[in-house]
């Protein structure tokens, strides 16, 4: 009989290890019953675990001890379900085999944790991670990284330490994923760093990928501009690029007003203070349309220009050097002795203090005696910093006291800079023009005039002629300092505009796109546009307008290198005392080198025409096809290509316009005899042009600045005349132009002209002569008058029959051989056609064929005409006696055989009408 029913513990602790399906109970499984031994009722049949879907099973190890075993039914992972909790009974087996009547044990409670196992890495919980800090700083946490486990433990769940990976790095990190810097970090040294850390769990499991961190280095807040280039590259020909077109003032967040920017562009150290055309002064002062009649005194060197051949100089821009040693005398004859009442004085000058504690004059110009007295007529000096112009009138001009010094005080003038001085005389009124601006003397002091003498004058550049009252005349007052562009023109004074285009500058700063300037704006530029100032209430505009600000160099050819850069800045806050200071910008525009140009004069070399075409009151054309042309040389390749791709590919000739400012056409060999020959231009060639002209035995000079089609119009209408040809036989010329004063020459082009001496035509003035004789005769023979005369020419001498006769045989005798001449030549002319068309190529200039009219031919070749001339030489022995008509013809064989006839190639028709002759 089932009396009782199983006992087992109230409660149970277990432990089951994850991912395992036995459970370790604390107490073991184990039921009772107070039936055993009996069979069946005192036997443990089965655990019953009560729960929803718990996934667990307890199962008899053995029914008559009552033992038993708890186990998963499937694995148990710690992640989804860290603890289970639930009932169990224990049943017996009943009264009988089919378990009737069975008895289950009161409920027990069994509590089972799931132990953990380390199969998850750590995690971060960002892909990257970010910060900024500013610099000079040390942080205590710049930031904090943090990983994740999502194994279920304390042990293994827990971040136990973090690491750096990357290695020598200032920054460290504490075991709470804190990152800190270890030194002060310097934004000049480093922008940004990006480091690498891992984190590791308690179980020292790693994480499987480590984090980026980036930190980036905050410059400490300067008040200042930003996002600005140093270097700015300007391409010859790029017209207006902009300077800083990315520019933003950083205040840090100050009080800020009103802001004053100046922008100051320095080319004091570029030619003449800054980038201008290095023209002649002649040519220049022609382009701004001053009135011509300039007189160069500073011209570069040359056989006609000699006197500066001595000085220091600097080429491409025509600036002397006086080093206080140097003086130049201008010779005379260049300069007029007598200026007038008007005269203009102008100059390039670069000047500083003088040396020495009391200084003496500098000349820069000065008209003395040459000899037995010490007296300065005119001068132009520098003396302590004051530019002083002396005139002293003579006698015969002016006998009260005059004006006779001006003097001008300014800081310009000795601060090393180029100025560019215009000295206008309206005598009594003297004017200063610098750079300019007008100033009137602040000194005029008087003096008498000059007493009237017969002693030569002097004028000198660079020092004053001191030819009387010393021992040996010598240069004194010399001058320490550049000078450039020194003229002196007689007369008219010229117009501000003239002046201001003389010293104009070709590059300066220029705003792009002045209307879309912000609202409040003020710019101010100064007349050469190198400093340009802004000033505005709105932070925002002054970098819109600063961003507009550009450069732009208009010449063709600019002078390549460095022109530097300043801005300068003052920033006014809201009552505040003390305001922000903004640093100054130093950067430089570097103006590349314009392409070299090749200019090439071509045209026909060599011709040749008549005598009596250069003896024409027109004479004769020498360039008549002249054609100048200028290229450069490209490489023809795009951008991108690499450096040794570069280098295989063809260059390109590239045809470009440009000016010129002289062309020369130079004699070559015995200069121009002004008494029989000369080079002419009609001068209404040069109206409407940028040109003038000048003449001289040397040759001819067009010069100015004009384009190469102007100058080509011009070459092409100067003609060469020579009255007396007989002694010349040939001229050869060379013709040469230049652009920026010399900077670029063309190649030398030589041209050779011939003058043809037909002898035929002074042989065919001689016959002429000769036939024209028996009429002379005839007309004296039978004049109207006297009876003598009639007597005389109705009873004839022996003598005058005689010369008659002799006459006429020499006629014939000429006539045939000229006939004889002609027809061998038409007989030659049709088989050599074609060779004598080839030897028109021929340069056959100096060739001479000499023709005997009375040489035999062959006697295949004897014509009809040679036997008459036998028959009637017979008839001719009759009349007069043999010996003298033999002599006669003797004479005359001999005289033929002097004659030549010249073969002159020049054109078809020409080489055609000297064949035939």
């Amino acid at each position: 009989v089932n009396k009782h029913k199983p006992w087992i513990e109230t409660s149970y602790h277990g432990i089951i290890t994850e991912n395992n399906d036995t459970v370790i109970l604390d107490p073991p499984l184990v039921a009772l019953d107070k039936d055993a031994p009996v069979p069946f009722a005192g036997e443990i049949c089965a655990f019953k675990i009560h729960g929803q879907e718990m996934p667990f099973e307890a199962v008899v190890l053995n029914k008559t001890s009552g033992e038993g075993r708890l186990r998963a039914r499937s694995p148990i992972d710690c992640e989804l379900q860290k603890e289970y909790t639930f009932i169990i009974q224990a049943y017996d087996c009943g009264s009988g085999p089919g378990g009737t009547n069975w008895k289950k044990s009161h409920k027990a409670v069994v509590h089972i944790q799931v132990k953990d196992v380390n199969e998850f890495s750590p995690a971060f919980k960002e892909s990257m991670y970010k910060a900024t800090v500013t610099e000079g700083k040390i942080y205590d946490s710049i930031l904090q990284v943090e990983a994740i486990d999502e194994d279920c433990s304390p042990q293994y769940s827990q971040i136990c330490n973090y690491e750096i990976v990357t290695t020598d790095v200032p920054f460290a990190i504490d075991r709470n994923g804190n990152i800190r810097n270890t030194e002060k970090l310097n934004y000049d040294k480093q922008h940004q760093y990006e480091i690498m850390v891992t984190a590791f769990d308690c179980g020292q499991k790693h994480a499987t990928e480590d984090v980026l961190v980036r930190v980036n280095v905050k410059p400490v807040c300067k008040p200042g501009w930003q996002d600005w280039n140093k270097r700015i590259e300007y391409k010859p020909g790029s017209g207006s690029i902009p300077l800083f077109p990315s520019i933003r003032l950083e205040t840090c967040d100050g009080p800020v007003s009103s802001i004053h920017a100046t922008i100051e562009l320095q080319t004091n150290y570029i030619g003449k203070g800054c980038d201008r055309e290095t023209y002649s002064e002649k040519s220049l002062q022609k382009l701004c349309g001053a009135s011509s009649g300039a007189i160069d005194l500073l011209p570069s060197p040359s056989a006609t220009t000699n006197w500066t051949a001595g000085l220091l100089m600097d080429n491409n821009d025509l600036i002397f050097k006086f080093d206080g040693k140097q003086g130049a005398k201008i010779p005379d004859g260049i300069v007029p002795k007598n200026l007038t009442d008007q005269f203009t004085i102008t100059l390039w000058m670069k000047h500083g203090p003088s040396p020495g504690l009391r200084a003496e004059k500098e000349t820069i110009l000065c008209n003395s005696d040459k000899t037995e007295m010490n007296r300065h007529h005119y001068a132009l000096y520098v003396h302590n910093c004051r530019l002083v112009f002396l005139l002293r009138k003579d006698f015969d001009q002016a006998d009260t006291f005059r004006p006779a010094e001006f003097h001008w005080k300014l800081d310009q003038i000795c601060d090393k800079e180029w100025h560019y001085y215009v000295v206008n005389v309206e005598f009594p009124v003297v004017t200063l023009y610098m750079d300019g601006t007008t100033y009137e003397p602040y000194l005029v002091t008087n003096d008498w005039p000059i007493h009237p003498s017969h002693i030569a004058m002097q004028l000198t550049v660079g020092a004053c002629w001191q030819g009387g009252e010393v021992t040996k005349p010598r240069f004194a007052q010399y001058f320490h300092g550049s000078l450039a562009s020194l003229t002196i023109r007689p007369g008219k004074i010229e117009s501000q505009k003239v002046i201001s285009c003389l010293q104009a500058c070709k590059e300066g700063l220029d705003i792009n796109s002045l209307e879309s300037l912000g609202q409040g704006i003020k710019y101010h530029f100064n007349p050469s546009q190198s400093v340009l100032v802004m000033e505005g209430d709105d932070i925002e505009n002054i970098n819109q307008a600063l961003r507009k600000v550009s450069y732009i160099n208009s010449r063709q050819f600019p002078t390549a290198g460095v022109r530097r850069l300043k801005v300068s800045s003052k920033v006014q806050c809201f009552g505040e005392d003390v305001c922000i200071s903004i640093p100054d910008i130093d950067a430089y525009v570097m103006v590349f080198q314009a392409n070299e140009p090749k200019i090439t004069v071509s045209g026909m070399d060599h011709f040749a025409r008549p005598a009596a075409q250069f003896e024409s009151e027109r004479g004769v054309i020498l360039l008549p096809d002249i054609r100048i042309v200028s290229t450069v040389t490209k490489m023809d390749h795009p951008v991108d290509l690499k450096e040794h791709d570069r280098a295989n590919k063809p260059v390109v000739l590239e045809e470009m316009l440009h000016n010129l400012d002289f062309c020369d056409i130079l004699v070559i060999g015995a200069e121009l005899d002004p008494e029989q020959e000369c080079l002419e231009l009609d001068h209404v060639e040069l109206e409407g042009k940028h040109l003038d002209a000048t003449n001289s035995t040397a040759g001819y000079s067009v010069y100015g600045v004009d384009s190469m089609h102007n100058y080509e119009q011009v070459l092409r209408q100067i003609r060469y005349r020579n009255w007396y040809t007989s002694a010349t036989f040939d001229r050869k010329f060379r013709v040469k132009c230049s652009e920026l004063n010399g900077r670029y020459t063309s190649n030398e082009f030589n041209l050779e002209v011939n003058i043809l001496h037909s002898s035929n035509s002074n042989f065919m003035d001689h016959i002429n002569h000769l036939i024209a004789q028996p009429q002379f005769l005839q007309s004296v023979h039978h004049p109207e008058g006297s009876t003598s005369a009639v007597h005389s020419s109705v009873v004839p001498s022996v003598a005058t029959i005689v010369i008659i006769i002799c006459v006429s045989i020499l006629v014939f005798i000429i006539t045939l051989g000229v006939y004889r001449i002609r027809t061998a030549h038409q007989h030659s002319s049709a088989d050599s056609e074609g060779s004598k068309e080839n030897e028109m190529d021929w340069d056959d200039s100096a060739l001479t064929i000499t023709v005997n009219p009375m040489e035999k031919y062959e006697k295949p070749h004897q014509t009809e005409e040679e036997s008459e001339e036998e028959d009637i030489e017979d008839e001719e022995e009759d009349t007069t006696s043999a010996e003298s008509d033999e002599s006669e013809e003797d004479e005359e064989e001999e005289d033929e055989e002097e004659e030549e006839v010249i073969v002159q190639k020049a054109d078809k028709q020409n080489a055609i009408r000297q064949e035939q002759l």
